[in-house]
């Protein structure tokens, strides 16, 4: 298989970077920690440019894109730490109208998850909630979806004003959180269920990847401009280790996750996840050490990747799913 991006791919990746640069910007981020609710001029903004679309059929008036595509494009939302429910409206903007162009907003929650949390409530025009079509006996031994619970997952929509909630603090400033606590199942949706749970899995794992790449680049910058004892920091060993580190968490997780966009193999969308919520982690963690004191300050922007990522490997598949999913396929 050849997994380097082809000319195309790399420019909708350096445009959708362009995009999001110029409409989401350090100051707009900023803005939104103390204001979280989201920009619908910048959503319509969005559906305009193809971002929900892109893997609608031309004639159903999408942009006719693949799953590599999507993947290119959440890893550059995941990136500029972009909030907003990106996975639900990327995978729903066949299912539910207004999603695709950007004029309706839309959640997903996971039924069986506990406690089952839904990101920004107060913004979503529509709630979705799945059940079932997760775990081993969603895969067959080639890790493909299959089996018995993989035939019965169930989908639901409901108008936000009938989902019973109750408050839940997130760890993350940029995504208000909801617990759902009684959500009416009377409006069924026609969902594949298992493949949804895949492609959203493998989706937050590539915004995992682009917070990942970005913690990278913070590093390296602050050890380049940063000076103790007349030297920069990163010409110290130590300070050399940790950012080179980094940068190998980055390109393994790269790596996985690009491979799973191609192949589409539910295990191989189970180790990118893993890999993904690993290196957007660590990664953090390592440069809020190279940045030192300040990287503990709220003023600096480490931190929000921090929490975002300890967020998002909460979502789809968390690290003891996965790895009981990877060595029963192993032994299977």
């Amino acid at each position: 298989m050849y997994f380097q991006l082809t000319e195309d791919q790399r420019a909708l990746r350096d445009g959708t970077r362009e995009l999001l640069a110029g409409r989401f910007g350090r100051d707009r981020l900023r803005a939104a920690v103390g204001d979280p609710a989201l920009d619908r001029a910048l959503w319509r903004e969005l559906g305009a440019a193809g971002f929900f679309a892109l893997r609608l059929p031309e004639e159903a008036g999408g942009v006719g894109l693949g799953l590599p595509e999507a993947v290119l494009v959440l890893e550059e939302a995941g990136r500029a730490l972009l909030p907003g429910p990106l996975v639900a409206c990327q995978l729903l903007a066949g299912a539910v109208d207004g999603v695709a162009s950007g004029e309706k907003i839309v959640g997903l929650c996971e039924g069986e998850r506990e406690p089952v949390l839904w990101e920004h409530p107060a913004d979503c025009d529509e709630l979705i909630l799945v059940e079932g079509g997760a775990g081993r006996s969603a895969h067959g031994a080639g890790g493909e979806a299959g089996g018995a619970q993989g035939r019965t997952g169930r989908a639901y929509r409901s108008a936000p004003d009938r989902a019973a909630c109750a408050p839940f603090a997130s760890v993350d400033p940029l995504t208000p959180l909801a617990r759902v606590t009684d959500l009416p199942r009377t409006e069924p949706l026609a969902l594949e269920v298992p493949r949804l749970r895949r492609e959203a899995t493998l989706l937050t794992a590539a915004q995992q990847l682009g917070s990942a790449a970005r913690t990278v680049e913070m590093a390296v910058r602050h050890a380049r401009e940063r000076e103790q004892f007349g030297a920069p920091v990163g010409s110290f060993q130590a300070v050399k280790h940790l950012c080179a580190q980094m940068l190998v968490r980055a390109e393994m997780a790269r790596s996985a996750v690009y491979a799973a966009a191609v192949t589409e193999s539910a295990l191989d969308v189970t180790a990118a996840k893993l890999l993904a919520d690993e290196a957007a982690v660590a990664n953090a963690r390592d440069c809020l050490q190279v940045h030192g004191g300040m990287g503990f300050t709220w003023e600096a922007d480490v931190h929000l990747h921090l929490k975002r990522a300890w967020l998002r490997a909460a979502r789809w598949e968390v690290a003891r799913e996965a790895e009981e999913l990877l060595a029963a396929g192993l032994i299977a």
